[in-house]
């Protein structure tokens, strides 16, 4: 039996797929406290239905997904719309130091997963996938190069990409609170105390709330259209010119002129707006592409997926206790910056912040580090990506 769906017929299911993720991750205090977004606890079960329907009953089900790749293009405009030049000064020289350190970790991380790909026997893009591309980088990041490694010939790499995300989304929770723990009894570090729970996402003191209104959601989409409309004209250009570029990615370059433009202007965009279709975007845009994944073709990589990945715990452990923690002045702070660095590293933006939460309410607040870490996530480290993804690929020509 097979069953074809097309784009609407999709939307409505990734809708429901992303209500069912919001039911489970509400009552499930694993889920919870992993800070799991609800893409992936609702389109990871979908998918296993799926596989499974497939196995016993010959279902089989295509997915229509022209809007998906449409709603790609928006995610990483708003990451390009939040990108101001004027919050990389707020860090102060630590955040200029971190910087330095993220990109070093990226070119780690890359190395780390495709020495494991090697040592299996397996292709160097599949460690390529189990590097930044799905971990640092994510499920958006691991189906964007994932599609590309395919239209190459790699059958299942948006799969292997999305599973090497899924599994760094869940070690990226775990490893954070056990490295900070070692390390304030290691150098028996004096901490604020506890009672503080900080639990808040990297906002300052003294912001005021907006509402969201009509006429900033109009401009807010206004300006989307703007990036994706000027980001394929550049992309196309560039093409001509022997240059291949995602098409994301001159879509981000594009927002960050164009917010940056506003800022030095004083034009003031509705960050809340933006903030809104990031979320909505990139939710829906995982969730389809979750819900429609081939599970068994990731089956034949098992064992280098799990010996890549034990080699990126390996590497994030290592890093933020020999690096990261001095960088940052071998205190609380630090800690705190370690436990954001491993769920920001393995997993998402989300996962950091959660794991600060965590480490804050046990032992006290940091506000250094609940202004860093999400910095760097909503900055910096999608762009960096993008750049060190691409010179590798360079690389492997």
């Amino acid at each position: 039996m097979e069953i074809q769906l097309n784009n609407l017929q999709v939307l409505i299911l990734a809708i429901l797929v992303l209500w069912v993720g919001v039911v489970l991750t509400a009552r499930v205090p694993f889920l919870q406290r992993l800070n799991v977004p609800p893409a992936v606890s609702g389109g990871v079960p979908f998918a296993v239905l799926l596989a499974v329907a497939g196995g016993t009953a010959g279902l089989q089900v295509e997915f229509q997904l022209d809007l998906r790749d449409d709603l790609l293009l928006c995610f990483f405009s708003t990451i390009g719309l939040q990108a101001k030049f004027a919050r990389l000064r707020e860090g102060g020289g630590l955040l200029g130091r971190m910087l330095l350190l993220t990109v070093l970790f990226l070119f780690l991380q890359n190395l780390m997963g495709v020495a494991g790909a090697l040592g299996m026997g397996s292709p160097p893009a599949l460690g390529l996938l189990g590097g930044s591309v799905a971990l640092a980088g994510g499920h958006g990041t691991a189906i964007t190069w994932g599609r590309l490694a395919e239209s190459r010939g790699a059958e299942g790499a948006i799969e292997i990409g999305l599973a090497f995300a899924t599994f760094g989304l869940i070690l990226g929770g775990v490893v954070g609170g056990p490295i900070a723990n070692a390390l304030v009894r290691r150098f028996r570090l004096r901490t604020p105390g506890t009672g503080h729970g900080e639990d808040r996402v990297g906002g300052r003191e003294g912001e005021k709330a907006h509402s969201i209104t009509t006429g900033g959601a109009i401009n807010s989409i206004l300006l989307l259209a703007v990036c994706v409309g000027v980001g394929a004209q550049v992309n196309a250009l560039l093409h001509v010119r022997g240059i291949i570029l995602p098409g994301f990615l001159t879509a981000m370059g594009t927002g960050i002129v164009l917010t940056n433009l506003a800022d030095w202007r004083g034009w003031r965009l509705d960050e809340e707006s933006v903030d809104l279709i990031n979320d909505l975007t990139l939710h829906l845009y995982l969730a389809m592409s979750l819900m429609s994944m081939a599970l068994a073709s990731v089956l034949p990589y098992i064992g280098p997926i799990a010996l890549i990945l034990t080699l990126q715990v390996a590497l994030i452990v290592a890093f933020t206790w020999f690096l990261v923690f001095r960088v940052c002045g071998s205190d609380y702070d630090a800690v705190v910056v370690c436990a954001g660095f491993a769920g920001l590293g393995l997993g998402a933006t989300p996962v950091g912040v959660a794991n600060m939460s965590a480490v804050s309410r046990q032992y006290g607040p940091s506000t250094k580090a609940f202004l860093l870490i999400p910095l760097l996530g909503a900055f910096f480290l999608d762009i960096a990506n993008a750049f060190v993804i691409q010179a590798f690929l360079a690389l492997a020509r």
